[in-house]
């Protein structure tokens, strides 16, 4: 990979030197959420994990991501000790901010490595193209803002996520991509949305005869089956022989919250509440409904004019447009067919689920980018994708001291990336769709002025008055770009 230029490695040592100048910069309450993990599994016995509740930030991630939080707590304790302490909270010594800033830095090599792969895997002809998108992934807005400003470990997460799906390429490392996955599942639930394509994807090509699907492959079958039960088991075996099961999945799943969060993940809802916004203006609404649209954070979301939505049909919805593209991936299985409908299954949690984080995005926007070069049918539905979800995250960092970082990087990133991937992706061997084409670029022009608006202009004009009104504007004109290229995905994927 010499004659790639600018290597992975290189890019790398060039981001982390930035980060490391983003030490001192905003952290969000996911930093004290971190602190208070490592001070829980560090200071507590295991059989208390689940339980402690002294910060109003419970350990709500699945054990394999406590274990890894105590890792990090036996180096934490040469840092400063007293960061460690339970009752310690909101602590935040410069050796505490330094310390865990670094760990975010450090665990991202597994991303670099996982990219690494991904591009010595691809076919020499198509080294270049990957090159490029891997190193769109690394160099992403998004996991600057989530996890070097805002505070999270999602390039360690993601980078065992694109790991597992470039051991997927080869039948030879299926099994190792199979068990690597719950292993990541094991640290994050949220990656339960892509299962359903992990599991069509290895009932097919592993465990099932190639030359007819009735004929099953029992050794494969048992060695992945004993591969995951042992993973699963060595996570929560503790738990179930303890008997706090019941305990530990109230955390991980906790329904209480509202259908929106307190900003509005770019997504159908979003749409939805801003509908039902609209129509406030003229009718006789309830006052507290009004009120509660907009809470989001606890407690069940209501509306005003619109029906309420319960947790049963966000499920079902999310279900049913997995089912949809699954179907395709079952009948085709190949590796592209994989990646398209893991990314579908993104898409469909993302735009449909309950109580959706706007962070969720990267669920979308890094297996998408592993397809965005395959022609210019793909890179025409990532245009939309890339500016809705990255714009989306504007409001993570509502300090004025990070805005110049986010928006310059943000921008510089689109102009780059987006202007090389037109001169990179080659031609389809498919028409082309004139309606998306134009959508992106009219999508796209419109995001500057948006940007300029609710960052800069509002607070010039309005002052203090219509706070909400930047997030809703942003919100919305993100989840049209993402309900825009969700659709011009499905079009592209079914017609491949």
């Amino acid at each position: 990979m010499a004659e790639l230029y600018p290597s992975i490695a290189q890019c790398a040592v060039v981001t982390t030197a930035l980060k490391i100048l983003l030490f001192p910069a905003y952290k969000s309450t996911d930093f004290e959420v971190h602190r208070n993990w490592l001070a829980i599994t560090h200071s507590l016995p295991v059989k208390e994990w689940y339980y402690e509740k002294t910060s109003e930030w419970t350990l709500d991630y699945p054990p394999f991501f406590a274990y890894f939080e105590w890792l990090l707590s036996q180096l934490a304790q040469y840092a400063d000790p007293a960061m460690l302490e339970v009752d310690n909270l909101g602590y935040a010594s410069w050796q505490t901010i330094y310390f865990q800033r670094a760990t975010v830095i450090a665990t991202e090599l597994v991303l670099v490595y996982a990219l690494r792969k991904f591009v010595q895997t691809s076919t020499p002809s198509s080294k270049h193209l990957s090159h490029a998108a891997a190193l769109s992934i690394l160099l992403s807005p998004g996991l600057l803002i989530i996890d070097h400003i805002h505070y999270q470990y999602n390039g360690f997460l993601y980078g065992i996520l694109v790991l597992s799906l470039v051991l997927a390429r080869q039948r030879s490392t299926l099994l190792t991509s199979g068990l690597l996955f719950a292993c990541l599942l094991c640290l994050k639930h949220i990656y339960l949305y892509l299962a359903p394509a992990y599991f069509v994807y290895l009932l097919r090509v592993y465990c099932l005869s190639q030359r007819s699907i009735f004929s099953i492959r029992f050794g494969n079958t048992v060695k992945l089956a004993a591969g995951i039960f042992l993973i699963f088991g060595a996570a929560f075996g503790p738990f179930v022989y303890w008997g706090q099961m019941q305990q530990l999945l109230s955390r991980l799943f906790p329904f209480s919250r509202g259908l929106c969060h307190a900003y509005w993940a770019p997504n159908i809802w979003a749409m939805y509440s801003f509908t039902d916004r609209v129509l406030i203006y003229g009718l006789k609404v309830n006052e507290a409904a009004i009120g509660s649209v907009t809470r989001g954070l606890v407690g069940d979301t209501s509306f005003a004019v619109l029906p309420d939505v319960p947790p049963k049909a966000t499920f079902g919805l999310t279900v049913l447009f997995q089912i949809v593209c699954l179907i395709k991936l079952f009948l085709q299985p190949s590796w592209e067919t994989f990646i398209g409908a893991v990314t579908l299954c993104g898409y469909a949690s993302f735009l449909f689920g309950w109580h959706v984080h706007e962070k969720a995005i990267l669920l979308v926007i890094v297996p998408f980018s592993l397809l965005a070069l395959k022609d210019r049918r793909y890179l025409g539905v990532f245009r939309p994708l890339a500016v809705a979800g990255h714009v989306s995250l504007f409001p993570l960092l509502f300090t004025a001291a990070e805005f110049p970082v986010k928006a310059v990087y943000t921008v510089f990133w689109l102009i780059l990336f987006l202007l090389v991937f037109d001169r990179l992706a080659p031609v389809s061997p498919h028409s082309r769709v004139f309606l998306l084409d134009r959508f992106s670029l009219l999508y796209i022009a419109v995001s500057i002025p948006l940007i300029l608006y609710t960052s800069l202009l509002h607070r010039l004009v309005f002052g203090k008055r219509y706070e909400f009104l930047p997030l809703m504007f942003t919100s919305s004109y993100s989840a049209l770009g993402m309900v825009g290229s969700w659709v011009g995905f499905l079009v592209v994927y079914f017609t491949s």
